[in-house]
């Protein structure tokens, strides 16, 4: 009997278990195991998730048959991931210096991520007074730390020490699959027919049922679907069952993340001479079935979104599927009408907004092949589609499709493996690409296509750039420029519409005592917090540590404790102060939290039920409102004093991309951009629309620093409850990649991070800027390794390439 032996990934994120691991095939799941499956297997003393990456019956050169430990059980009945999402696992791990197990956790739905359930089983006598007080006098309870008192814990270490209880881990399966009860029609038609004769004039309802039961003999109906089908209650249908007309079975029920939403359907518009030559490139590649990506550079309003979807149509067509990525969840609502309008049930939709539930049934959708067309945010870059046609990224400059923490993946990036894995076309989109991507196309890497012109006609609008040191060298403190209110009250006049942008949520950005100077900070982070007035309290933004706003000073005990700077509730205050007649919504992270908050309240705008739409960043990209004339950014200085490097591209883009909000129909729109450093070229050449000479601007910039798309950027950060050991440990490193690199790469550091205190762990960085990219690589493989080797000591150790902040 010839052996099978499978080659698994374990859940135990470290580097030794960074590669598969062998283990024996049971005889009685031979014909069951596959690659892609999940399976629970022995690990040291426990039991773990583990997933299948290869299936052999050539047992490894260096792998003792004798030693091998079998699989324990398999929890799938077939692959829950594919050949080309395992491939891309390995590919990730290897570019991101991420563990292969959490990329493969991170491609997998919460739903099929393993839950872990500890329990302490007695294997040994005990004395009596612990069997009752501890073990209710049980052979095994589960085990969680926080429901034992100290002492209960310290007596379980001993008892553990002396061999006299032990530990048993059980793998859980989150997998839910969500049911509904139905019944299934007999397809007994002589029962049937001889029940109908049998049935008493006056039995309408059963006459109804039956009839309809011996029309559709042997069906399976939900109850909700036959109710409202056939109209009758539960009490015929007690008389069905009792009379075997019908059993009772339950159904898969799909949850649909789009069940709230009404959408209608949305006839194709006719393209103009530019949109054409482009839907006509991408389609012609998509036919010769060749990789190629396109850089779609399209100012805001000239229809790159119908480009899209025409382009998807014709991939349909062809029995292709559709991967579509926006940036984030605030673009999904409008996006996902879009699409849906377009292309109906065959729509399935995946971001971290859904429920674990839902997200589950939307992957076993696409998986089965039901959904056509997938809409989502960063993670649906993974979507488990086969046969894949197109790959959109629109927007591709944003910074969320880049992940913050570990796995470091960029979505951009996965969607050009994946192209390049089907050879097909990659569009990525944007009014005002990344400076790596506009540098590729301009080498040709990306073929480039624009658009000049804003789709129907509409002209891009007037941009007035105001000088906000002379509105307050009058003294008055204020958010709002004269040229800013009068236009507002014009708006408000006309029955036009307005959006206004403040990138930072909250009342104020912080609480200073104007005695002393104190300012409240967060105890975690060393942070001055920010109020926020609805519900009263100080906030951290990056913990989330939360305390009552103080009436008087903590430290010198003065009541001339004040409120400074300006968040968008204390502007929503102001702006109904000056207009009480205006109908506001504010829309950032506080008012957005509930599930479909966003959509509802873009919905309300579009129906003009409001007459300023005031947020953050979140409402600067993707909308398109007719009837908004005017876009006003209060402070267009935001992100231009931080310490990064791509702070004035990131000013220019979000300028570029809120102004676009604006006149995007028949009506002409105007844009007022209030700054205290209006001459700064991202504000000036924002103002002018010119993303060309921005990108000449910048590239000259980023040449001259010595940063990318010149070079690659890598940043090593460390992090320690320990502020010293941090800095040590930094240095050590630092000394070693001289000591390899020598001339090879500009180091920078080690230095405090900007954010040098969080959660409380202190943090330090080294930059790295090379060319070399393969002896760097290899290098950082080499200290990750090494690294882990110091983990036990408290020290948190991350390698982020390209990393896209530096705060």
């Amino acid at each position: 009997m010839t052996n099978t032996f499978a080659q698994i990934i374990v859940d135990v994120p470290a580097m030794q278990t960074n590669h598969p691991y062998t283990y024996l095939v049971p005889q009685h799941l031979k014909s069951v195991l596959a690659a892609g499956m999940r399976v629970e297997v022995p690990f040291g003393h426990r039991q773990v998730l583990g997933i299948i990456v290869g299936i052999s019956a050539q047992l490894p050169k260096d792998v003792s048959a004798s030693k091998l430990k079998a699989v324990t059980r398999a929890l799938d009945l077939v692959p829950v991931l594919n050949t080309e999402l395992l491939n891309l696992s390995r590919y990730l791990a290897e570019t991101t210096f991420a563990f292969r197990i959490s990329i493969l956790k991170t491609i997998l739905p919460n739903a099929l991520k393993a839950d872990y359930k500890h329990y302490i089983r007695l294997v040994d006598e005990v004395d009596n007074h612990i069997r009752t007080k501890i073990f209710k006098d049980l052979d095994e309870i589960p085990f969680n730390p926080q429901q034992f008192s100290d002492d209960e814990l310290v007596i379980l270490a001993r008892l553990r020490r002396h061999n006299q209880i032990e530990m048993r881990i059980e793998v859980q399966d989150r997998a839910k699959i969500k049911t509904a009860l139905a019944y299934q029609f007999s397809e007994d038609a002589e029962l049937l027919e001889n029940s109908l004769s049998e049935l008493k004039q006056n039995a309408k309802k059963q006459q109804q049922l039956l009839s309809f039961i011996m029309g559709h003999l042997g069906e399976t109906w939900s109850k909700h679907d036959l109710q409202q089908k056939v109209a009758i209650g539960d009490s015929v249908l007690k008389q069905a069952l009792n009379k075997e007309w019908l059993i009772k079975v339950q159904v898969e029920q799909l949850r649909d993340p789009l069940k709230a939403m009404t959408i209608d359907h949305v006839e194709a518009l006719t393209l103009n001479a530019e949109q054409q030559m482009a839907y006509e490139k991408i389609c012609h590649q998509f036919d010769q079935q060749r990789y190629q990506p396109f850089l779609l550079e399209g100012i805001t309003g000239s229809g790159k979104t119908e480009v899209y979807l025409q382009v998807a149509q014709h991939v349909l067509k062809n029995n292709k599927t559709v991967l579509f990525l926006v940036p984030e969840i605030a673009l999904t609502p409008q996006m996902v009408r879009r699409v849906k309008g377009r292309f109906g049930h065959q729509t399935a939709i995946l971001h971290s907004g859904l429920t674990d539930g839902e997200r589950y049934d939307e992957w076993r959708r696409i998986e089965r092949g039901e959904a056509t067309v997938v809409v989502g945010a960063r993670s649906a870059v993974f979507a488990p589609l086969s046969n894949i046609g197109l790959i959109i990224v629109d927007e591709e400059h944003e910074t969320t499709y880049k992940q913050n923490d570990n796995p470091r993946y960029h979505a951009r990036e996965v969607a050009l493996w994946r192209g390049r894995y089907h050879q097909i076309p990659v569009i990525l989109g944007s009014a005002t690409p990344a400076l790596e991507t506009r540098a590729r196309a301009q080498r040709g890497v990306y073929e480039l296509l624009r658009l000049t012109q804003r789709a129907g006609g509409a002209q891009l609008p007037h941009v007035e750039v105001i000088d906000m040191k002379e509105t307050l060298a009058s003294g008055e403190k204020t958010n709002f420029s004269d040229i800013l209110r009068e236009k507002l009250a014009q708006r408000l006049e006309n029955n036009e519409q307005t959006v206004l942008m403040l990138n930072r949520r909250g009342f104020s950005s912080f609480v200073m005592c104007r005695d002393c100077g104190y300012v409240p900070r967060d105890p975690n982070c060393n942070l001055a917090m920010t109020l926020h007035m609805d519900s009263h309290s100080l906030k951290c933004h990056y913990c989330g540590h939360e305390e009552p706003i103080p009436h008087t000073c903590p430290q010198c005990g003065s009541k001339r404790i004040r409120y400074y700077g300006t968040g968008t509730e204390k502007v929503e205050k102001e702006l109904l102060d000056l207009f009480p007649q205006a109908r506001v919504i504010r829309m950032d992270q506080d008012t957005t939290r509930k599930k479909g908050s966003m959509d509802r309240m873009l919905q309300q705008f579009g129906r003009h039920e409001a007459d300023i739409l005031l947020g953050t960043q979140m409402i600067a990209k993707g909308l398109d409102f007719p009837d908004v004339t005017l876009v006003g950014v209060l402070n267009a200085d935001t992100a231009l004093g931080l310490p990064d490097f791509h702070a004035s591209e990131r000013t220019f883009q979000l300028l570029t991309q809120v102004s676009g909000r604006a006149g995007r129909a028949q009506k002409q729109g105007e844009v007022v951009v209030q700054s205290f450093n209006p001459q700064h070229y991202a504000i000036q050449l924002a103002k002018n629309h010119d993303y060309p000479g921005f990108y000449q601007r910048e590239m000259a910039v980023r040449h001259a620093g010595r940063y990318s798309p010149y070079y690659f950027i890598a940043q090593i950060q460390a992090s320690h409850q320990d502020e010293n050991q941090a800095s040590i440990q930094l240095t050590k490193v630092a000394q070693w990649l001289k000591k390899h690199l020598q001339q090879q790469a500009v180091i920078l550091g080690p230095t405090p991070k900007p954010i040098a205190k969080m959660r409380n762990r202190y943090y330090f960085q080294i930059i790295l800027k090379y060319k070399d990219q393969q002896l760097v690589d290899n290098l950082l493989h080499v200290l990750q390794d090494n690294a882990q080797k110091v983990t036990k000591k408290g020290l948190q150790l991350s390698i982020d390439k390209e990393p896209i902040s530096f705060m």
